[in-house]
């Protein structure tokens, strides 16, 4: 069987995913044919600051763009170069010269600095897709999705509306195996049957909908929140449902840090990205660890 081409899409170059990808390159080259969106001025420039050269079979698909590398630095081009990276991996999916996409992470801020009024690559993709899409992360042990992503934690509970989580788990179903799904609670002991608070209700009555609809009890819940990743719990389910984005993560990367990885679900194309940020506290240091980037790969063969 033939390997697939995978698009990486480089992330901020003030970062660390340029390190990780030449890391990590012959061994992802024995599970597919990577295409990295860079162009060569900015990886030799990379590669001198590594003080490391690129593979001779280090495939590139050309992005426009020139500018300074600065490692840990905020910087505008740098944002707006992990956008066009990522925008150039898209369409090499949508062309079907790759299979999926692969991405190092991205900055926020500098993306904000560019011009660019995405929350991520999540929110770019549902927007550029015209589609729904559920950001779901973790490890064959243990994946958390999540309803709400990045919004204020104070606009958590009124975004949390019933047709909406309805919709959420009706598409979440189908992207997973037919398997019992835990689905948290938003208020401390799930509410305790309405005395901190009435969210738990609606949660509850849209997991009910869902699985009466589906013709089978896939959505256990609402659970309470301080015991759902107890090892009762993640022994009995693989399948986390989050209201929002500390509660599903915080005990994810307590425990699989360095394993977890980014799946967007919902989507016409397939992409997986590392589960964490730029580290640009030690960009360039030769510090920064694959295994969430070889997972990443994985993860996106798996899908194919």
């Amino acid at each position: 069987m033939s390997k697939p081409n995978i698009a990486i899409s480089v992330g901020d170059l003030n970062g660390v995913g340029i390190e990780i990808a030449l890391k990590a390159h012959q061994e992802i080259q024995k599970l597919c044919n990577p295409i990295y969106c860079i162009n060569k001025e900015l990886l030799t420039q990379a590669t001198k600051l590594l003080q490391v050269t690129f593979p001779d079979d280090f495939v590139l698909h050309e992005v426009d763009g020139s500018f300074i590398i600065q490692p840990g630095v905020v910087d505008a081009k740098s944002g707006r170069y992990s956008y066009d990276s990522f925008i150039s991996a898209i369409a090499l999916c949508e062309s079907k010269e790759a299979a999926a996409v692969v991405t190092m992470p991205i900055h926020k801020e500098a993306w904000m600095m560019a011009g660019l009024h995405y929350k991520g690559h999540t929110d770019l993709l549902r927007q550029h897709f015209d589609a729904e899409a559920i950001m779901m992360l973790g490890c064959p042990e243990m994946f958390v999705a999540l309803v709400t992503e990045h919004i204020p934690l104070r606009e958590v509970a009124t975004t949390i509306k019933y047709k909406i989580l309805k919709s959420f788990l009706l598409d979440f179903s189908k992207a997973i195996p037919k398997e019992q799904v835990a689905v948290l609670g938003i208020n401390p002991h799930a509410g305790d049957n309405g005395v901190l608070g009435h969210e738990d209700m609606r949660i509850q009555k849209a997991i009910k909908s869902v699985n009466k609809a589906l013709g089978f009890e896939q959505f256990i819940g609402p659970i309470v929140p301080d015991v759902a990743f107890t090892p009762h719990f993640r022994k009995n389910f693989h399948y986390f449902v989050a209201m929002y984005h500390d509660q599903g993560l915080a005990p994810l990367k307590a425990l699989y840090f360095d394993e977890s990885v980014n799946i967007s679900l919902n989507l016409p194309i397939i992409r997986t990205s590392v589960d964490h940020g730029t580290a640009f506290d030690i960009a360039y240091q030769g510090k920064a660890k694959v295994l969430s980037y070889i997972n990443a790969i994985k993860s996106a063969i798996n899908l194919l």
